[in-house]
């Protein structure tokens, strides 16, 4: 069978069209509740709880230089005095600067109270956390495919800078 039409409706319940394959007698497969289950999972977002402290922080930060950059303001101050440092606030502008020149799109960020993370987000964090946890290996594969493999080491380096100000900020 063929997987042809996956859509959620506005009431987010699942719809899911299967068609069998050419050449055979077409009649309508539901799927399976295996199945239906590993779709649902897929479609679901993922929450901001799932990252650790310094992804969280960063995607919180990041959330509040879009807003700003929006209302045409210098993030800086807020920043500052939300994460509790200017070397942080600075560190997290940079790395934010970063991840937007090194993206191949605009990012996409949840609204700033919002738990669901977008999947620009979710990467985001992914990765954030790996260079927290100094786990390269687990850094460039989250980036694999997605970044160009000259841009991953401004983003490593940002990354790292960021954690370092925040591990001195303890």
């Amino acid at each position: 069978m063929v997987l042809q039409i996956i859509r959620i409706n506005a009431r987010s319940k699942l719809h899911i069209s299967v068609c069998p394959k050419r050449g055979s007698m077409s009649r309508h497969h539901t799927p399976s509740a295996t199945t239906r289950s590993i779709i649902a999972a897929l479609a679901a977002p993922p929450r901001i709880e799932a990252l650790g402290p310094i992804g969280r922080r960063f995607l919180h930060a990041l959330r509040l230089i879009a807003l700003h950059e929006r209302l045409g303001r210098d993030p800086v101050p807020e920043l500052a005095m939300r994460l509790g440092s200017i070397d942080i606030a600075a560190k997290a502008l940079i790395l934010a600067q970063t991840i937007a020149a090194s993206w191949p799109e605009n990012i996409t960020v949840s609204r700033f109270c919002c738990r669901l993370l977008s999947h620009d987000e979710a990467t985001i964090g992914a990765f954030v956390d790996a260079a927290a946890q100094a786990d390269r290996v687990r850094f460039e594969a989250v980036l694999h495919g997605l970044i160009r493999a000259d841009r991953m080491p401004h983003l490593w380096e940002g990354a790292l800078a960021l954690t370092a100000a925040e591990l001195r900020s303890l």
